[in-house]
């Protein structure tokens, strides 16, 4: 890269911290944070421990924002120094890393501030369905389940599995697992709808082409300090024998927990090697945000029918393809933001889709 593109992103990135600055209103949102820690030294805090839980998380949500609103500043010094070192001719070799890691760090903050949603900022749970072909779709959808995994270690989250069951060969004919960490369900909404594959199938001794389909939901996990009513007599609760992923036996009680909420014919399942007590919390979690999941869509179509929209764009329909042969090739429906590199998103490199996602939400752009 030449010196006068070093300088040109250089002063794209000083516009794009001003504005940053503005959307961010950075003197108020330090007083703010000052107003919510002091709170926390108050001898009632932990009177109501419902609000100061609140009142914690939201503190720890607007300090990972000013920390990252300042890490983009020391990126901006930093790049400042190397081009100043590139005009006494030294110090040329690591720019394009730094100026790379720059835009990244700027594409992370500004999805997360197009994330104010309710229940944007909790943890998510993510459902894996293979679709019909059996051993085929149900490899794929063991395939996403890798996926999502690397995708929460590179972010840092934590991955969690509430209930996994194994496929008759291969893969998987279901698991549910929750992604724990900062805006986790407002980042991955964006994977929810049919992931669709293309490939060479192992499986097949003829080496034909095969597709494969396998859906993907991502609903909150609404926590203890947002308030949602499910009347007991709603629901049927079943317990029976865990099985751990894998098949293996992890529990010789009836610790495993299986809940129908009545009204909606919703299931829940939850065997995730925990006591009964916790698997059931764990799976009124994840019904809470099913049914919550479930008014957003009903408001969505309501919505969609008073505007005439096409519902072949409707909540799970196809986003996405994973194109393994005659190319290699992931493209994104929505955005029409593509890769050439599938073997990096199956590692997990899944933020150019999710800020292509966010982007074209916000702006209504696409890639091409």
């Amino acid at each position: 890269m030449e010196l006068y593109e070093i300088k040109q992103t250089y002063e794209k990135f000083q516009s794009r911290l001003e504005d940053m600055k503005k959307m961010l209103d950075i003197d108020a949102l330090k007083k703010e944070i000052d107003t919510l820690e002091a709170k926390t030294y108050e001898n009632s805090f932990w009177d109501d421990h419902k609000q100061a839980n609140k009142t914690i998380q939201e503190l720890k949500r607007l300090k990972n924002t000013y920390a990252r609103y300042e890490d983009l500043k020391d990126k901006l010094e930093n790049i400042e120094l190397a081009i100043e070192l590139l005009e006494l001719g030294e110090g040329e070799e690591d720019v394009e890393t730094l100026l790379k890691e720059t835009e990244n760090a700027f594409d992370d903050l500004e999805t997360k501030l197009f994330l104010s949603e309710d229940y944007d900022a909790l943890n998510a749970i993510v459902e894996i369905h293979p679709g019909a072909g059996g051993t085929e779709s149900q490899d794929w959808a063991m395939m996403l389940y890798r996926m999502f995994k690397r995708y929460s270690e590179k972010r840092g989250f934590t991955f969690e599995v509430n209930d996994y069951i194994d496929g008759a060969e291969a893969g998987l004919k279901s698991a549910t697992v929750s992604i724990k960490g900062d805006y986790a369900f407002g980042i991955l909404k964006a994977e929810s709808g049919v992931h669709r594959l293309v490939r060479i199938s192992p499986f097949d001794s003829s080496g034909r082409r095969h597709t494969s389909f396998a859906s993907v939901n991502v609903v909150p996990e609404i926590d203890d300090t947002i308030e949602l009513d499910i009347a007991d007599s709603d629901l049927k609760i079943d317990t029976y024998r865990s099985s751990g992923a894998g098949g293996q036996s992890v529990n010789t009680t009836d610790s495993a927990v299986r809940i129908t909420h009545k009204p909606t014919n919703i299931v829940v399942t939850c065997q995730n090697e925990r006591s009964q007590i916790q698997n059931r919390e764990q799976a009124m979690k994840i019904l809470k945000g099913k049914l919550y999941q479930l008014e957003i869509e009903r408001k969505q179509e309501e919505i969609a029918n008073l505007k005439g929209a096409d519902s072949a764009n409707a909540f799970g329909s196809q986003i996405r393809s994973y194109v393994m042969h005659p190319y290699s090739m992931v493209k994104d429906h929505r955005t029409n933001y593509e890769t050439g590199n599938v073997e990096n998103v199956m590692d997990g490199d899944l933020d150019p889709f999710i800020n292509a996602y966010f982007k074209w939400k916000m702006t209504g752009e696409t890639s091409e």
